[in-house]
């Protein structure tokens, strides 16, 4: 059962997707209108081919969703030619994001949806695979061989869809040692080693100048949610309200210390710096803060219902001023959950909310998470999102997107017919 909110603890509620499986007819007479709204986005008639006999192996009930799978369970499928389409084959990759964002918003857009950044790995055998290195998998939660990709997902009270992608490649990848490995996974020169949150925020500027999706909320982990370059650029966009999660390290002050600048000589030069005007007033860490805060601040709250019965948390907020380098730098609401019973887990989050912004939002926003989460469980289970084969980085970028268009298409179908509607999906074999 997919977690839903609460009505009363949040501005609205997210829908539950659930299509089910039979009627083939219709299915895919939809899915060619869908996929004609691509076709100037491929050069040639056999690409458009592919690109449909793809897709449509994609919702088919094979138990694995490689290319080799699809096209020889597809009518008229021809192996090698297909991979050459995912991994070689020239894509507007632009023209087609922009097209599908433009449908995202169609039917999913609202002025109070959320943007939510996580990752989600993909483990792999081998070395040759693009950017593929011993690395954590939060999808086994564990360090394995495994590729991670960077996604952004879009939420609203109309549904969730991700909406853009980035393939981790680690720093090592950019060595002489892996000079041999880049060309022939056709990593393009000009590429640079980019972080997980740097990656991240190349995509919020690219959707937000992109101007076609609306949206409010700017929502991640706290990979991101440590990273100066992530929040700097959420909160270069007016209007937009952050909310991420941070390590239980974080320190803060309660109340905004003095502080003065001192000036001195060093070097032959006149300088300055900054310090506390009471040395003893050391920030605490969000841990120290959580678990000194007495049980009548805390706010029980059921958030949603689990496949085990409610999932039930309490809260506390407060309004604090963080510590960077041991100064005081900006004020911004934390949000601190933690769980019942006798070793309660704690979690924290902060955003820049305005000071008005009452508990059960920054709640609500707590839980909003989950949407991103869906998408990799509902892609991965459903279209072979994690199936794929492809070693170059072109081609798992168009297996990603095609996954992207697969998911969307689904919900779409969904807010077509109504809430009440429901279609059936199968492609055989």
């Amino acid at each position: 059962m997919l977690p839903v909110s609460r009505c009363d603890e949040h501005l609205y509620s997210v829908p539950k997707f659930d299509l089910g499986k039979g009627d083939i007819d219709d299915f895919i007479n939809e899915l060619k209108g869908f996929h004609e709204q691509f076709y100037d986005c491929f050069h040639r008639s056999e690409s458009r081919d592919h690109f449909f006999k793809f897709m449509a192996g994609q919702f088919s009930p094979l138990e694995r969703k490689s290319i080799e799978s699809i096209a020889l369970a597809v009518k008229d499928g021809n192996v090698r030619a297909m991979q050459r389409f995912v991994s070689d084959a020239e894509w507007d990759d632009d023209k087609i994001m922009v097209k599908y964002r433009s449908f995202v918003n169609d039917d999913l857009g609202s002025p109070d949806a959320a943007l939510i950044f996580d990752e989600s790995g993909f483990v792999k055998k081998g070395q040759d695979s693009i950017g593929v290195a011993k690395q954590y998998c939060g999808t086994i939660g564990k360090v394995e061989n495994c590729q991670v990709g960077v996604f952004a997902t879009y939420v609203s009270e109309n549904g969730y869809s991700m909406i853009d992608k980035r393939i981790f490649v680690p720093e090592k990848w950019f060595t002489d040692d892996y000079r041999a490995r880049r060309k022939k996974c056709r990593l393009p020169e000009e590429t640079v080693f980019k972080t997980k949150p740097e990656l991240a925020v190349e995509m919020l500027n690219g959707i937000s100048q992109e101007n076609i999706l609306l949206f409010r909320y700017i929502l991640a982990d706290s990979v991101y949610g440590i990273s100066p370059e992530f929040i700097q650029a959420a909160e270069a966009l007016p209007d937009k309200t952050y909310f991420v999660s941070v390590p239980n390290d974080t320190r803060c002050w309660l109340k905004r210390p003095m502080t003065i600048t001192k000036s001195y000589r060093w070097g032959g030069k006149n300088r300055s710096k900054t310090v506390l005007v009471d040395p003893d007033s050391k920030p605490l860490t969000f841990e120290e803060l959580g678990k000194n805060i007495n049980d009548y601040f805390w706010y029980r709250r059921t958030v949603s219902e689990g496949t085990k019965g409610p999932i039930v948390y309490e809260y506390t907020r407060r309004r604090i001023i963080l510590s960077l380098g041991g100064l005081p730098q900006k004020t911004v609401w934390l949000l601190i959950r933690r769980s019942l019973g006798d070793d309660p887990q704690y979690s924290y989050f902060i955003s820049n909310a305005s000071s008005s912004t009452r508990l059960k939002t920054l709640v609500w926003l707590s839980g909003l998470r989950w949407a991103i989460e869906q998408c990799f469980e509902e892609a991965k289970t459903e279209l072979g999102m994690d199936h794929y084969e492809v070693r170059k980085f072109k081609g798992w970028h168009h297996h990603m997107l095609t996954c992207m268009l697969a998911h969307f298409f689904l919900w779409h179908l969904k807010i077509r017919l109504g809430k009440k509607s429901t279609i059936y999906y199968a492609v055989a074999a």
